[in-house]
């Protein structure tokens, strides 16, 4: 895991940033200013630069980021993403998560998705409890790969926090700290899984949170778990969105082996207030412990987005040159 923690100046020079680029604009369209935000992140201080460089070319499965500046007046936790973006709550947090992660790649958004913003709010919603989506709160998040279902999925998850009292976890495993046997590797190797969207994605029109869609319902992709280079290969997995293509007795229980093996060796980030982490969506899975929610605006808040390495893989794949994926 690599950690960076700005000093006071680089904080300092990071808010002045920030706060300057939001004075020359009044209007925050982010999706429409990625490119500017790109160019505006090359004043940001030397220090977290060369890390952040550093850190990608290495390919840290973790990549930690502390100290950053959140507003000492900030807002009370929204009740839900859709009352933040009404209210462009915490817009420096945004920009500043969006400043960071333009070191490291582009940022994109799902047209499903949150309603296809940039950065989206993490935070508990009454009457999503149980859902599993970022909205939930009772409900274990099991490890998974962000996005799982589509081949242009993010290289980088970005979490940056504004508040967590509880010091609720995300819970992660990285790639390496498990041991898959041969015979395991080998069908996890091969195309024989099914993945589909998870329940945060209204790729269904009769779909919500609530009342989601059957995963059979939904698009999906075949192909296999481990990918990429044989002897350092990468992960795709989400054990509640993945499953064996139809009639296959050994994939599934090969995927169902994978899952436990992961879940097995799970570690706990605790983020707090201007601590931003950046989860390598191929070498790392993710989720998030359960935690009772208040709802009295002091609740646990993250802001997310989605870290393409190099989006023009999307713009391929989609036939369009759009950060905003379908």
């Amino acid at each position: 895991m690599a950690r960076y923690v700005l000093n006071e100046d680089e904080k300092n020079q990071v808010a002045a940033l920030a706060d300057g680029y939001l004075d020359r604009h009044p209007v925050w369209a982010p999706l429409e200013q990625a490119d500017e935000i790109r160019i505006e992140a090359e004043r940001l201080p030397v220090g977290v630069r060369q890390f952040l460089v550093t850190s990608r070319g290495a390919e840290d499965a973790l990549i930690r980021v502390a100290n950053l500046p959140v507003d000492e007046g900030l807002v009370p936790t929204p009740a839900s993403w859709q009352i933040a973006e009404k209210e462009g709550a915490a817009v420096r947090e945004e920009l500043v998560l969006l400043l960071i992660a333009s070191v490291l790649g582009d940022p994109f958004a799902w047209t499903h998705q949150q309603g296809g913003r940039l950065v989206h709010d993490v935070c508990p919603a009454k009457g999503q409890e149980n859902s599993l989506t970022s909205a939930s709160s009772e409900q274990q998040l099991t490890l998974h790969t962000e996005d799982v279902f589509h081949a242009c999925r993010g290289d980088y998850v970005a979490l940056m926090c504004l508040r967590n009292p509880d010091a609720v976890g995300t819970t992660v495993t990285t790639l390496d700290a498990v041991d898959f046997a041969e015979p395991l590797r080998r069908v996890l190797q091969e195309d024989r899984f099914r993945f589909f969207p998870d329940d945060s994605h209204h790729v269904v029109p009769t779909h919500t949170a609530e009342h989601p869609s059957a995963l059979e319902e939904r698009p999906y992709e075949v192909a296999s778990v481990l990918f990429g280079p044989a002897d350092s290969p990468y992960l795709r997995i989400d054990a509640d969105f993945t499953d064996s293509v139809p009639d296959d007795a050994e994939a599934r229980r090969s995927l169902e082996a994978a899952a436990g093996l992961l879940t097995q060796a799970a570690d706990r980030v605790v983020l707090s207030p201007g601590e931003a982490v950046f989860i390598d969506n191929y070498l790392t899975v993710h989720g998030r412990d359960t935690f009772t929610p208040r709802y009295d605006g002091t609740d646990r808040w993250l802001k997310r987005t989605s870290v393409a390495r190099d989006l023009r893989r999307a713009y391929v794949h989609t036939k369009s040159r759009s950060r905003l994926l379908a």
